[in-house]
């Protein structure tokens, strides 16, 4: 007979760790890989379906597992954020002696689609612009997109603390950036940067003069918030392609 208390998950843990580079895409991908292993998915479930904190003892009871495998599974989604654990006795007949670990979820959210979409950065833009007074709502949506785009561009410069930023080195900044945002950016050329995504699609095939007014204007502001001179964006419409590019202004 096997004590399951020695199994360990087949599941290879190196190939789950979240990656600490920042990259929202490598934290998705690492919380969807934690979760493919059965048990640790029914485990997740079963907190998130109790809708109250959830002991280690209930969820090996609830399985047939062992106390010690389900609290392996249950501190490993907890490791990645999709769970968050307490010292608390649980809900019915209090036990004797050290206060048990309980469970619930986090409120953390997963997406991953491919190639990237951002529908939920095109909304906020949106809903910011209803809200604005004294213009039109594509006025203020493309002054909105614009600010953040500067935000970020200027958070990132100031971490960076590039000085001036030359065609070449701006160029890769702007495709590192654009690489996380989803615009698939490829450098064709030391001087050119095609964008072979647009992250609102369907979207912008609907509205294409409303989604690609907001897109611009973010692209506009990253390079504003950057500081950078020696590169512009030009129309570059086509399939399988964003409706702008980035080229080099120096001769």
């Amino acid at each position: 007979m096997v004590n399951d208390d020695l199994l360990e998950p087949t599941v290879d843990v190196s190939l789950v760790q979240v990656s600490d580079s920042g990259d929202p895409r490598n934290t998705s991908l690492a919380t969807v890989a934690v979760l493919g292993e059965e048990t640790r998915w029914r485990l997740y479930a079963l907190v998130r379906a109790a809708h109250r904190p959830v002991g280690r003892e209930e969820a090996a009871a609830s399985l047939g597992i062992s106390r010690k495998l389900a609290a392996f599974h249950l501190d490993k989604l907890v490791s990645v954020g999709l769970l968050r654990a307490r010292y608390d006795a649980p809900a019915g007949r209090r036990q004797v002696g050290r206060t048990p670990k309980t469970y619930e979820p986090s409120g953390a959210e997963i997406a991953i689609t491919i190639p990237a979409r951002r529908h939920d950065v095109l909304a906020g833009i949106l809903i910011d612009a209803l809200g604005a007074s004294g213009e039109n709502a594509l006025e203020a949506a493309t002054r909105i997109a614009r600010l953040r785009g500067a935000e970020r561009g200027a958070s990132e410069r100031e971490r960076l603390r590039p000085g001036r930023l030359g065609a070449e080195r701006a160029l890769t900044v702007v495709g590192e950036i654009l690489d996380e945002w989803g615009y698939e950016p490829r450098r064709e050329t030391l001087t050119r940067l095609r964008l072979y995504n647009c992250p609102f699609q369907p979207l912008a095939t609907r509205a294409p003069d409303v989604v690609g007014a907001i897109s611009q204007a973010g692209l506009s502001g990253l390079l504003e918030g950057l500081g950078v001179t020696t590169v512009t964006m030009v129309p570059d419409p086509g399939p399988g392609t964003c409706c702008v590019m980035f080229t080099s202004t120096q001769r």
